[in-house]
């Protein structure tokens, strides 16, 4: 059951990440910065604000607090143009710690206590935190490119007017154990 946890954990993930990645990609790059209103935040700044998260809480995971004394978080906020290259960077930085960090972690860790800000969680809840955290951030980008593409946007999951379809092709196969994300990441990463 706990080797199923984390297998099925990083499947989440990778799930988020490529959510993200692909609308990011499908947006012109000087749209990456914009912002609805000063108190919205960028794509730009919601992906820096990811990737310092990340490094801070999945850096020496289960030995140091996830709050690291070196990150800024402020400035993660402030409006920085960054290209497209860049964000990738930022991007990849953040999701291969935490991914690296989530394959080195056994089943016997995962009631191990570890500390956010000084408070503790089991690691199951540490990481229960983060996929939240993580979801909700990355669905804030998808919004946001949803906004700067209108009707230029292309679908991540089943486009508008063809569940109908979608459903009746998914109710004509055998059923089958399977995670949600089998058709929506790259074989290699499965």
């Amino acid at each position: 059951m706990r080797d199923n946890y984390l297998s099925s954990i990083k499947k989440q993930l990778l799930y988020n990440r490529e959510l993200g990645w692909k609308t990011i990609a499908q947006l012109p790059e000087e749209k990456l910065n914009w912002q609805y209103n000063q108190e919205s935040n960028s794509i730009t700044q919601v992906v820096k604000h990811l990737s310092a998260n990340m490094l801070s809480r999945w850096t020496d995971f289960l030995n140091s607090d996830g709050e690291k004394d070196w990150r800024a978080r402020d400035t993660e906020f402030e409006s920085e143009y960054l290209t497209q290259a860049q964000i990738k960077d930022t991007w990849d930085k953040g999701w291969n710690c935490l991914l690296d960090t989530i394959d080195s972690l056994h089943s016997e860790d995962l009631e191990k206590i570890v500390y956010i800000r000084n408070q503790g969680h089991t690691v199951v809840e540490a990481i229960n935190r983060q996929l939240s955290h993580y979801s909700y951030h990355v669905g804030q980008i998808v919004f946001i490119g949803k906004m700067i593409q209108n009707d230029q946007w292309q679908s991540l999951s089943i486009p508008r007017g063809q569940s109908v379809s979608y459903n009746k092709e998914m109710f004509s196969k055998e059923k089958e154990r399977a995670h949600f994300t089998k058709d929506f990441l790259p074989k290699k990463e499965e």
